[in-house]
């Protein structure tokens, strides 16, 4: 039999008089949210973006205001129909026990009819459609409503909020580099709509606490909790839904009452027991945040301590031990606080009683259903770490040590023999690579007058070349004018003037707008021509060399120029740009590269064409993937360009620019035509209009046209 344990109160709302909604809760919406998605869907189809803004705004609250309310109604009802606790009263006859449960369940059923409208179908949202919501699919279209609207903030505001939903959706990340690079869009328009309030709590209080900020951390930590029972109750009362059949045939199913019951209450505990990952859980993250709620008491424990205020620490302490009693720190801490309180006054202090009250509850569930589990076979998933071995029946603990130990060795002889098959790819594939790579370099650089003077071989790599001759010393020194009359302070860095190193300061300059301001007459025209044309001539000088099969397109240009702070070089000891990967985020310590997000994984060639050398330092340098092992150095000079792979067989880096100013243009190239720079495409455009094809060098083919917002990328990672 399962043992005893009073039943711990729920953190409700006090309860009303009546059954059914009361006058606090909220209305239920004219039309259902499924209805005005679709309604949103069809004006995006048609291009009736006013609509679409409409009514997928109205889906959003609509979807909100129906939880809001069932969520209300239930935990009203959880209230109004509560039976006096265990013991409170005699126990009744036998023969009426049954009808006493079954009494208080029809009272609470008839008070959860009122809950739902006169026709609760529509406002059942169906799987397919919910799971579009939970993906924040309604955001994906308001930014695209809104951009067309020319909004840009709240563009920019919704596809911030569905990329941290999904940010492996590479459209939306281009779409925001887009949206930063606009006039009119501010850093804090950047922000989630959708954000859960205990996690954004969590996050600054975290924040302020690294930042040994403790009475900012206190504050926000105990806002986080006080939150996070808040989601907690709605996601519990969220969970009292329909039986879901799944795994069962609905015509077949023939459970007689009370496993009827058990199947369906199960159901509802193990939901209810899901919540503590649901709250725990970052939106586009894979894995939730490990002992999420017992993390607030360690981190508390040691704010409180550092404002002084030993009580609340001990408090704290004593409130984490409920869950990891056998923790050695945190017993340590308990044993400081108590000596330097005075154990008369730190020994009545208790753990916190709305924790002891919620872990008295979570461990009857677990108790519950590790039963149901050991006796029925209702498969249970334990979300919590910190549950006593004691909860789970003997038998079960016996099987669930049995089946680790069998997955355990089955995952150790698969890995190992995976291991053997990858060691045995990786070594046909570096034979393959290694010869393709030497074979494959080395074509034609289709210009007269440049020549290749450093190859892989000579830069102790792959897929690497130094061309010198690209630009004569006249085009330089125009090149290097148009940089100081057209470069704006931190371009492509959100204004920062020293995005990489406070001893120097960042200038630069777009194709597009440096083809602009020529058009104004703000610039030589002809200058920002000639720096169109120079780029499309490195672009294709790295097709012929590397002999792609596919033609480039253009990422990202920029052209330009850092310049040393003569009064902080002395006892300078950072690079101009630190050791970096184009496509990838490298790890130096553990000597990998991450190709996901927030790098740019798409990413293939990438080149420099300098246009100056008269200056200290600033050479650039490729390194293994330690970041500190030098293979090669390539030394700055007028026309002298290096083209190289953008993954992790090409990790480099600047040194510092000690003296002068070094000038230059870094460009990034992909093979994928989705992730073209929509900049570029603006650019052709306007180049056909200023100058004729008849006139252009090296005009490249009209592209098909994109659907803004597109690729417009911040510059990053300037070489």
């Amino acid at each position: 039999l399962l043992a005893r344990a009073a039943t711990p109160p729920e953190p409700v709302p006090a309860p009303e008089l009546g059954p059914g909604p009361g006058p606090a809760d909220p209305p239920l919406p004219a039309q259902s949210p499924d209805a005005l998605f679709a309604a949103g869907a069809e004006a995006y189809a048609r291009g009736d973006w006013p609509a679409v803004v409409l009514q997928m705004e109205r889906a959003l609250r609509a979807r909100a205001a129906v939880r809001s309310r069932l969520v209300r109604c239930r935990l009203r009802c959880a209230n109004a129909t509560a039976g006096p606790a265990e013991g409170a009263e005699p126990q009744p006859e036998p023969v009426l026990r049954d009808l006493l449960f079954f009494r208080g369940l029809l009272r609470r059923a008839a008070c959860l009819r009122g809950c739902g409208p006169a026709a609760p179908s529509r406002y059942r949202l169906g799987d397919e459609l919910d799971r579009e919501f939970s993906k924040r699919s309604p955001y994906n279209y308001l930014q695209v409503a809104y951009f067309r609207m020319n909004r840009p903030a709240q563009a920019a505001a919704a596809a911030h909020t569905f990329f941290v939903a999904n940010p492996g959706h590479q459209e939306m990340r281009q779409n925001l580099e887009y949206y930063q690079a606009m006039a009119g869009v501010r850093e804090d328009d950047f922000t989630d709509l959708e954000a859960k309030p205990h996690l954004t709590e969590f996050r600054l209080g975290v924040r302020f606490y690294t930042d040994e900020q403790p009475a900012a951390a206190i504050l926000h930590l105990e806002k986080a909790l006080e939150e996070y029972f808040v989601a907690d109750t709605e996601c519990r009362a969220l969970c009292e839904g329909p039986y879901d059949y799944e795994g069962y045939n609905y015509l077949e199913y023939n459970a007689d009452l009370f496993q009827a019951i058990t199947d369906h209450y199960m159901q509802v505990l193990s939901c209810k027991q899901g919540c503590v990952t649901e709250l725990a859980s970052q939106p586009g993250r894979e894995k939730p945040l490990e002992d999420f709620l017992p993390s607030h008491f360690n981190y508390l424990q040691f704010a409180y301590y550092n404002n002084g205020n030993y009580e609340k620490a001990i408090e704290c302490t004593k409130t984490y031990l409920l869950f990891f009693p056998n923790d050695e720190v945190m017993n340590q801490n308990l044993a400081y606080y108590t000596a330097v309180l005075g154990e008369n006054l730190a020994g009545p202090i208790q753990p916190r009683e709305e924790i002891q009250a919620y872990r008295q509850r979570s461990l009857m569930e677990k108790e519950l259903l590790f039963f149901s589990y050991d006796v029925f076979g209702i498969p249970f998933v334990d979300p919590d770490t910190w549950t006593p071995e004691e909860v789970i029946p003997k038998r079960l603990r016996e099987k669930q040590k049995v089946e680790r130990e069998t997955a355990a060795r089955i995952s150790e002889e698969i890995g190992n023999l995976m291991k053997e098959i990858e060691t045995l790819v990786e070594e046909k594939a570096k034979e393959s690579a290694d010869m393709s790579k030497f074979i494959r370099e080395g074509g034609p650089l289709v210009y007269e007058g440049a020549s290749v003077t450093m190859n892989s071989k000579t830069l102790n790599g792959s897929q690497r070349v130094v061309v010198d001759g690209v630009l004569s010393a006249e085009e330089c020194r125009e090149l290097q004018r148009l940089t100081n009359a057209a470069a704006s302070a931190g371009d492509g860095y959100r204004g920062k003037t020293s995005p990489h190193t406070p001893s120097e300061t960042f200038y630069g300059v777009t194709v597009l707008k440096a083809l602009k301001l020529g058009q104004e007459g703000k610039v030589p025209l002809q200058s920002a021509y000639l720096y169109y044309n120079v780029t499309e001539k490195v672009r294709h000088m790295m097709e012929s060399y590397f002999r792609l099969e596919v033609p480039l397109h253009f990422s990202y240009s920029h052209l330009v120029c850092r310049t040393a702070i003569d009064e902080k070089q002395e006892g300078r000891s950072d690079n101009s740009h630190e050791v970096h990967v184009d496509n990838c985020i490298l790890n130096a310590e553990a000597l990998v590269c991450v190709k996901e997000p927030p790098a740019y994984t798409f990413r293939d060639y990438s080149a420099i064409l300098y246009l100056n050398g008269d200056f200290e330092g600033g050479a650039f340098y490729f390194t293994e993937l330690d970041a500190k092992t030098e293979t090669a150095e390539v030394q700055p000079q007028c026309g002298r360009a290096v083209g190289f792979s953008s993954g992790s067989e090409n990790p480099h880096g600047v040194k510092a620019v000690t003296k002068g100013q070094r000038c230059a243009i870094a460009l990034w190239f992909t093979l994928d035509p989705r992730h073209s720079e929509r900049e570029r495409v603006q650019a052709d455009d306007l180049v056909k209009m200023l100058f004729g094809a008849e006139e252009g060098d090296l005009l490249q083919e009209t592209e098909t046209e994109q659907e803004p917002p597109a690729a417009v990328a911040v510059g990053k990672d300037e070489l």
